[in-house]
């Protein structure tokens, strides 16, 4: 190789070095819009302990006005350690099923532990995603997320998937507190913007213990595919 072509080349790999980058390629059509507000870390149950909990009288009230009854098959999302798993079941007894979902491996084999321990037979015991729960297709009459839904980090995506395992007529319960994700909370009208943007409508909005609220939503609406989804703004 001659030293014009030497130079040729090294003028061409030097204009290469110094071109802009390529520009990103535009999202596609299964790209889910980032929330736009704060995401609060994941943390221990609200509660210190089960007792407290059971005290507050929380679950009972919350299966109630879910109408979970006997028979029903209910998911609950972020499941944790189990409390409201262990209640879930008992209510729903034989006839029913629970699907305890989480995202960590170590909180799902625990609590298959102690679903294994209890003798808790109507429990299955799933390991999701952030973004999916990886629940059996049009499967649950109810689905419930408790205290979780501020350390969700896409609530687009994950309430997307989820209405592929919910029955026509059935029911999605999300408990918070009302205050900013970044205090562990999610203000209702926050909550009411980013989960009408999954086609879902509210059916009600129960106050708890002057802190916390239930809303209760039935995806009634096609479901838009997630490039169409409109994020919500972090202030009304």
């Amino acid at each position: 190789m001659n030293r014009r072509v030497l130079l040729l080349s090294s003028l061409v790999l030097l204009a290469a070095c110094k071109a802009p980058p390529a520009p990103p390629s535009p999202p596609g059509e299964d790209s889910f819009p980032s929330v736009e507000r704060p995401v609060a870390e994941i943390v221990s149950a609200q509660f210190s302990d089960e007792e407290s909990r059971e005290q507050a009288g929380e679950a009972r009230r919350v299966m109630d006005l879910m109408g979970i009854a006997p028979g029903s098959i209910v998911a609950d999302i972020g499941a944790g350690r189990g409390y409201y798993t262990v209640n879930l079941s008992r209510r729903v007894g034989e006839a029913g099923r629970v699907y305890a979902e989480d995202i960590f491996e170590n909180t799902v084999n625990d609590l298959r532990g102690r679903v294994h321990a209890a003798g808790f037979s109507n429990v299955s015991v799933v390991l999701g995603t952030p973004g999916d729960p990886k629940l059996p297709p049009q499967s649950l009459d109810r689905a419930l997320l408790v205290h979780m839904y501020h350390e969700i980090e896409n609530p687009y995506e994950l309430l997307w998937n989820l209405r592929t395992s919910l029955k026509p007529g059935a029911l999605v319960g999300i408990v918070d507190a009302d205050r900013p994700t970044r205090n562990h909370g999610t203000p209702p009208w926050l909550l009411e913007c980013e989960v009408l943007a999954i086609g879902f409508e509210r059916q009600a909005l129960h106050e708890l213990d002057g802190k916390s609220y239930l809303a209760i939503y039935a995806a009634t609406k096609p479901r838009p595919r997630p490039i169409d989804i409109q994020p919500c703004r972090s202030a009304p």
